[in-house]
């Protein structure tokens, strides 16, 4: 059990989200944790942490290994997906659960490769591991096998919510919102990666011309790790930084994992009509020949 009093938080059906059924707490994830019709996933930066202790019937994904091509700067193709997701018992009527270290950082991020093959039946446990622990909830290491599941995976579909170096060019020529979800000393051009990271990954530092530093954790609750009300989060993105749900909007990060979450925010829970995500970001902005800079 925690050792102290936990932050009260709002009901998720409570804090205005444009969709609020994507989001899961853990007390319904506590709930589920023996259904047959759903899957709990581990994504997390760590890829140790999980052999450390996961959501009892949690299976692993691994960023890395799982989700991106060996070596062409891409996603596996729908067959591996396909098969990946099939062989964690994951059919055509399950409900999948994401959840990870970091704040659901790179939860997200699988959120969103899977969108990008069309699959529907998403959740995102809000809170993610910090809040599961945090409400001293168990944590085994036995790793589960499941039957094969019978999922059937689209084909990409990338221009629904995925944005390439040309995409971005365009949108530069039009004026459209541009969403640097790094931190401040990357968006200045001071580092090429978070604080306490190697400091790696472009020849160059600084932002693409003309975006809002908006760092993608002000979306979360340091102390509950849950996202924050609609309202608190219209105040950080449409009135404090001027952002209009109406018009398309790219965000970015390093490599597409930060901006994978803000995506997600300004998507689901605060219904923009149209978020693309560019996963190239600043790893292929910041390397690009004749690519604009500023800072």
């Amino acid at each position: 059990m925690p050792s102290q009093t936990l932050p009260a938080i709002h009901p998720i059906e409570e804090r205005g989200y444009t969709l609020p059924e994507v989001l899961v707490s853990t007390e319904w994830v506590a709930a589920h944790l023996q259904d047959p019709k759903v899957r709990i996933v581990e994504c997390d930066e760590d890829l140790l942490l999980y052999d450390t202790g996961h959501l009892p019937g949690a299976v692993k994904l691994d960023w890395v290994m799982d989700l991106n091509h060996s070596v062409t700067r891409d996603y596996v193709s729908r067959e591996e997906v396909q098969r990946l997701l099939r062989a964690r018992g994951i059919s055509r009527d399950t409900t999948v659960v994401l959840y990870g270290d970091k704040n659901n950082w790179w939860a997200t991020y699988a959120f969103w490769v899977f969108r990008l093959y069309g699959i529907e039946r998403l959740r995102l446990m809000d809170g993610g591991r910090a809040r599961w622990i945090d409400e001293g909830r168990p944590l085994p290491t036995e790793v589960p096998k499941y039957p094969a599941g019978d999922l059937v995976v689209g084909e990409l579909r990338e221009r629904e919510i995925r944005a390439f170096r040309d995409d971005v060019l365009a949108h530069l020529a039009k004026q459209g919102p541009l969403v640097d979800v790094r931190s401040p000393e990357e968006f200045r051009g001071e580092r090429l990666h978070m604080p306490d990271y190697p400091n790696e990954g472009a020849l160059r530092g600084g932002h693409i011309p003309g975006a809002r530093s908006i760092p993608w954790a002000r979306a979360v609750d340091p102390e509950t790790h849950t996202f924050r009300t609609a309202n608190e989060l219209r105040q950080i993105y449409q009135v404090e930084q001027g952002l209009d749900p109406s018009r398309e909007t790219i965000a970015y990060c390093r490599i597409g994992e930060r901006s994978s979450h803000t995506w997600f925010v300004l998507t689901y829970l605060l219904g923009f009509s149209r978020v693309l995500n560019y996963d190239g970001s600043w790893t292929e902005w910041g390397n690009g020949v004749r690519l604009p800079i500023e800072r």
